[in-house]
């Protein structure tokens, strides 16, 4: 078999957007580094630091503590949604006009802006005029999150559930809906239970596609930060200040640019680790011989 010559002029098409992609994200990395190293106080003077701003970042408690708040969110909204949304997607019915009204709905709070968002929850829960804090407060539960950790983790939580729910059961009904009814014809014949289907004909052949929610997830919780933000500022306290409020209270509040370069580095190696595990385990799943080469 003859190979065909390769032409090499299509780079030229991907040309443009290489360019625009190194100038709007390969230099302002490096502006990130260079200040990452260096110190500052003002009339554009720098001192060099090498790695000390690391050092001081990897041993401050502030960090280690909004690292962890950041992990336990992140694990959090990755435990619920991902059940739900699931549970969700096979209520749906597979066609039909029920199917497109239930499409319709789920879509619907992706479109709302985050800062909306936050400020729908802000007015939501609270005690004089929000309907949740308002019923809270009549049935005599001690809700209130501008005061209460327990009470502003509760209400970022189901925030961000609210919001971002719609798109996991949205990426599971896409891979429901690409399974073949022969597998369901199959197991009817078989006698098979609901669980039964679900465990071994729906879920292997939707767990692709789970990954990918969960990749999408995991980044958009880690980086999570205009709705919490807008609901309470990263309060009461320090209780929801998670790694993106911390950094832009560190370089925009404080102005303190070098250390807030290096946070803002170490948080991209931080997610770019973490999406490079997932993006690794997808493609160790449908490298797989057991799936017959797909």
């Amino acid at each position: 078999m003859i190979d065909k010559p390769t032409n090499h002029k299509a780079w030229f098409l991907v040309l443009p957007v290489l360019i625009v992609v190194a100038f709007s994200a390969v230099i302002p990395l490096m502006t990130v580094v260079n200040y990452s190293v260096q110190d500052t106080f003002g009339n554009n003077q720098f001192f060099w630091v090498g790695t000390g701003w690391y050092e001081d970042l990897l041993h401050s408690e502030r960090f280690q503590g909004a690292l962890f708040r950041q992990i336990i969110f992140s694990a959090i909204i990755l435990a619920i949604e991902i059940p739900l949304g699931i549970a969700v997607a096979l209520t749906i019915p597979r066609k039909g006009l029920g199917a497109s009204a239930c499409m319709i709905l789920m879509a619907l709070p992706l479109l709302i802006p985050w800062n909306v968002v936050g400020t729908i929850w802000q007015i939501f829960g609270r005690i004089d005029i929000g309907l949740l804090g308002a019923s809270m407060d009549g049935l005599g539960v001690a809700y209130n999150y501008t005061q209460d950790p327990l009470s502003a983790w509760v209400t970022v939580v189901v925030m961000d559930v609210w919001h971002w729910t719609s798109l996991v059961v949205l990426l599971a009904y896409a891979g429901l809906r690409s399974i073949p009814d022969a597998y369901y014809h199959a197991a009817r014949i078989d006698g098979a239970s609901r669980w039964a289907i679900f465990r071994h004909i729906q879920l292997p052949k939707i767990r692709h596609v789970l990954i990918i929610a969960v990749l999408l997830r995991f980044m958009d919780s880690f980086m999570i930060y205009t709705e919490p933000f807008v609901v309470t500022g990263g309060g009461p306290g320090s209780s929801t200040t998670f790694l993106s409020i911390d950094l832009v209270k560190m370089a925009i509040g404080q102005f303190d640019l070098g250390p807030a370069a290096a946070m803002s580095i170490v948080y991209f190696l931080i997610i770019l680790l973490a999406s490079w595990v997932f993006y690794t385990a997808m493609t160790a799943e449908r490298a797989d011989p057991a799936e017959g080469g797909r």
